[in-house]
């Protein structure tokens, strides 16, 4: 028994995995954070393992989908051994006199690459009947996609290297076929191979149901085994560089929907350019590796900081030619956008537009409906969607003329956005939009993130630059351009449109004002942009001769970029801005001096309260005057009260991360306590007319919830409609219906 024991430790698969451990350990990352994502324990908020498990393309989870994430699985794997093979062949030169040494290699690195994939299919399968409910004849087809991808990606990747063997062994024949030829090249015979301190060999597998004893190959020169070793990495080189063209290719032709590959194919294509990245600085440079990167990140930084290159995104509509008028982000600056004269233009412009809405309302004194939506991607909006088609269904299809305001962050306002648009479209004059119709909860369910990971892979990181034109102005295509086109094409071209395009109608009050809005990262300001003039939102309404003075804490986006086009701006670009998640869409750089950046309004506003509330506050006259109280509508994905995900820790780990994770984790549930405050304060304002209705999103399942991202299961939009008629949200129906009934006496 330890016979085998010893056998078994001393063979190459053995070997080769404390190998890994051993040297090079930063490989071994990519490997963890497949496990743990496909575990569904990386990034599990966020979805991540439903980007694995239930891979999207061309809006389907089907066996082609399946087979491009297979074909993506083999691309890694080959990548992980061509990048070993490389870096460790000094360790196993017995390979050197073997035929087809990288089929041999391959063959004995199995044990990673095996562990993978049953994990991937034994939670694969689980998940696809759990989450996307699907039959075992359907999981049958998707798992022969997969391997169909899989293995034809590693047939097409060994047939290169077999021809490579072939013209290898063409080139070696006659020198080694010549005894003074091989000396005459290989004349440093006398410096004999030495065998590797990190591993010992004693069997490997010859083929996959055959072992054969590792050969003495201490008699050759050095010289000449690590030349037939030079030859397959050259060829292994090679290859890798035939996979980076390819990428190139596949980003110029990203607008197409055919080359916006699933997420997950995307990101095992990413994680194999980085392995082998990696792999070539360690080879090629050894020692100097440290050196040299830090060296290419001082010139990229230099390059970078000289305006040479420029990585940044922009803000698509918007003016970045004319550097001349670019308004300078200070104090002064700010405070010239909201002085008294300008607030009292602005304050009698929003006024006018209150009066319209009034009158479209056919009573003395209406109710002022207010909706607020909450972040959350996907779930967000698509839970969004389906609670304002509901509501609107109970307003006997006047929602959008009762609500004057709309505000929210992220994923919210993607579903309010593309409601509203949708009856500014039916108002003028397109009867063949039935709001009611599932169709549009379908459309904004659809997956974002496809496209978003295939463009940063393929686009961002590989591809030239590309432009594209807005009216006057040219932009460069990334990742945040992909979003967008993709957010379009799931809603047919609805929210298509320009600021200065819903300017008439929101003027008008024929659709309601909707307030979009980003935090800049320099000083947490909140950027607020609309067609209309606003700056009376820019800081606190207050008694200046009783308080001292209080600078702005929002900028009207209009105003401050008044020089630069700002109406010009693309509905779609707003909001993303509003939904800008660090790292997986690019912060928005904009024009000024110095230059800021803007990102998520969910860091400052995450339920769209505080806008509205300082809204009302600013109005409070004319809305006690001229309603009969307010009502603020709130959407939002996730339970009040902040009992929800408790920050707890059970190791020695927390005294260390809780100071740096606690402010995080609980920074949704702190906005959530400040705004009850708030809404006590509007609430002795406006006295008893004033209500506020909170739908939420609570899973059937706790731990089976829509997670948090640009992605949804099957089973997740099922549950996200569902949700609707949960015993909480019909009573809160009810009392809204009840409301909307009632007229004034």
């Amino acid at each position: 028994m330890l016979q085998y024991i010893k056998a078994t430790y001393y063979s190459f698969p053995v070997q080769l995995v404390l190998l890994h451990f051993k040297k090079f350990q930063v490989l071994l990352v990519f490997w963890f954070i497949l496990f743990s994502t496909i575990n569904g324990v990386f990034m599990r908020s966020f979805g991540a393992d439903a980007l694995f498990l239930s891979p999207e393309y061309l809006n389907n989870v089907n066996a082609l989908s399946t087979g491009i994430v297979g074909a993506a699985m083999g691309a890694f794997i080959m990548s992980w051994n061509i990048t070993t093979f490389i870096l460790f062949s000094r360790h196993f030169r017995f390979l050197a006199t073997a035929s087809k040494p990288f089929l041999k290699y391959c063959i004995n690195n199995f044990i990673l690459p095996l562990l993978l994939l049953i994990f991937y299919f034994v939670k694969a399968v689980q998940f696809s009947r759990t989450k996307e409910l699907l039959t075992n004849g359907e999981i049958s087809l998707l798992t022969v996609g997969f391997l169909i991808g899989f293995f034809l990606v590693i047939a097409i990747s060994f047939l290169y290297f077999f021809t490579a063997d072939k013209s290898i062994i063409r080139q070696m024949t006659p020198t080694i076929s010549s005894p003074q030829l091989f000396k005459s090249q290989f004349r440093h015979s006398e410096v004999k191979l030495s065998e590797s301190r990190i591993i010992k060999v004693k069997w490997y597998l010859n083929t996959p149901f055959s072992v054969k004893k590792v050969r003495d190959v201490s008699h050759y020169s050095r010289e000449f085994i690590e030349s037939i070793f030079n030859r397959h990495h050259f060829s292994a080189i090679l290859s890798i560089f035939v996979a980076f063209i390819f990428l190139v290719v596949v980003g110029f032709f990203m607008d197409k929907p055919f080359f916006q590959l699933p997420a997950a194919a995307s990101i095992l294509i990413f994680f194999a350019i980085l392995i082998s990245i990696s792999g070539a600085f360690s080879y090629f440079l050894q020692s100097w590796s440290i050196p040299f990167v830090i060296l290419l990140f001082l010139i990229l930084n230099f390059l970078y900081k000289h305006d040479v290159i420029d990585p940044t995104n922009k803000a698509y509509g918007l003016n970045y030619t004319n550097k001349n008028e670019r308004p300078d982000y200070n104090r002064e600056t700010l405070l010239k956008l909201c002085t008294p004269s300008k607030v009292g233009r602005d304050e009698q412009n929003m006024i006018s537009i209150l009066e319209s809405w009034k009158r479209k309302q056919h009573e003395e004194k209406p109710v002022l409906y207010i909706i607020n939506t909450s972040g959350g991607g996907n779930r967000s909006a698509t839970f969004t969607m389906n609670v304002m088609q509901r509501l609107n269904k109970l307003s006997g299809g006047h929602l959008m003329d009762k609500v004057f305001l709309i505000t929210g962050a992220s994923g919210g306002m993607f579903g309010a956005a593309y409601f509203r648009e949708l009856a500014r479209m039916k108002a003028n004059g397109n009867d063949s939009i039935h709001l009611d119709d599932h169709r549009y909860a379908d459309a904004i369910s659809q997956d974002l993130l496809n496209p978003l990971f295939s463009s940063f892979v393929a686009r961002d990181l590989a591809s030239p630059a590309q432009k594209f034109k807005v009216g006057n102005y040219e932009y460069i295509k990334d990742r945040g351009y992909a979003f967008e086109q993709k957010l379009n094409s799931n809603t047919k071209g609805v929210l298509n449109s320009l600021l200065k395009d819903m300017s008439a109608d929101e003027k008008s009050a024929k659709i309601p004002l909707m307030l979009l809005s980003s935090v800049v990262t320099r000083d947490s300001r909140t950027m607020l942009i609309s067609s209309q003039p606003i700056s009376f939102l820019m800081r606190p309404i207050y008694d200046t001769s009783k308080l001292s003075g209080m600078d702005p804490d929002a900028i009207d986006f209009g105003a401050f970029f008044s020089k630069l086009d700002p109406m010009n701006l693309r509905l779609l670009t707003a909001l993303r801005m509003n939904a800008t998640f660090p790292y997986v869409l690019p912060n928005v750089w904009l024009p000024t001096n110095p230059v800021v950046d803007v990102m998520d309004a969910g860091f400052r506003d995450n339920f769209g309260e505080q806008l509205a509330i300082r809204f009302l506050n600013v109005f409070r006259e004319w809305v006690l005057k001229n309603t009969r109280g307010v009502v603020l509508i709130q959407i939002r994905d996730r339970k009040t009260g902040g009992w929800e995900n408790p920050y707890e820790s059970s190791d020695v780990t927390e005294i260390f991360t809780k100071p740096l994770l606690l402010l995080q984790h609980n920074w949704y549930k702190m906005q959530e306590y400040n705004q009850d405050d708030l809404l006590s304060i509007s609430q002795n304002i406006f006295g008893g007319a004033f209500y506020k209705f909170t739908f939420q999103y609570v899973p059937k399942n706790v731990d089976e919830g829509a997670a948090l991202n640009f992605h949804l299961t099957r089973q997740e939009k099922l549950d996200l409609a569902n949700a609707l008629n949960s015993p909480y949200n019909q009573v809160v129906f009810r009392k809204v219906r009840s409301l909307l009934d009632s007229k004034s006496n």
